[in-house]
């Protein structure tokens, strides 16, 4: 797997990263990694970037990037989207789900939520909204200018990352 940052708009970039040739799967890690807990979609993408690559698997820190990602979604498969979530369960408890439609995405966290609602949205629109699995981890305090995770999130990564990356290569078998 390759780990690539999301780019301001304007700036060159290979839509097909060298060394992913053919990625029909994208782990999309969402936050701001500034915020604390908010940020842990990235965390969990620093953790995968750290195992050996999986064939026709992709990671993206899409940061709060929203509608600014829709390039990086040609030819994608399938969407595997890290996030943390207020949702009112303990810190640190982890839900996995596939969502079959826009609508049914869960709020997520600060400004990137609704970006990534126009996102999916306008792929939808384009015919081109890849399958679409999501795991979310609950926060309870976004703490600004804070780039630790509370001990709660921090122990979901790991099995965030390993259930993400299992679910990955399976859907690039396909």
């Amino acid at each position: 797997m390759l780990l690539l940052d999301s780019r301001l708009e304007g700036e060159d970039y290979s839509r097909t990263p060298v060394g992913v040739p053919d990625a029909r799967v994208l782990i999309l890690g969402i936050g701001n990694v500034l915020m604390g807990d908010e940020g842990v979609g990235v965390h969990v993408l620093r953790l995968l970037e750290q195992e050996p690559g999986a064939p026709g698997v992709r990671l993206l820190d899409g940061g709060t990037g929203g509608v600014n990602l829709l390039a990086e979604f040609e030819g994608v498969r399938a969407v595997i989207l890290v996030d943390a979530t207020l949702d009112q369960r303990p810190a640190g408890t982890v839900r996995q789900f596939r969502v079959d439609r826009v609508g049914d995405l869960p709020r997520g966290l600060g400004a990137h939520d609704f970006g990534l609602k126009d996102l999916f949205a306008a792929l939808a629109l384009i015919g081109q909204l890849p399958e679409l699995h999501l795991f979310t981890i609950s926060v309870e305090t976004v703490r600004p200018m804070c780039t630790e995770l509370s001990p709660a999130v921090a122990a979901a990564v790991p099995e965030v990352a390993l259930a993400a990356r299992a679910l990955a290569c399976r859907l690039a078998a396909v």
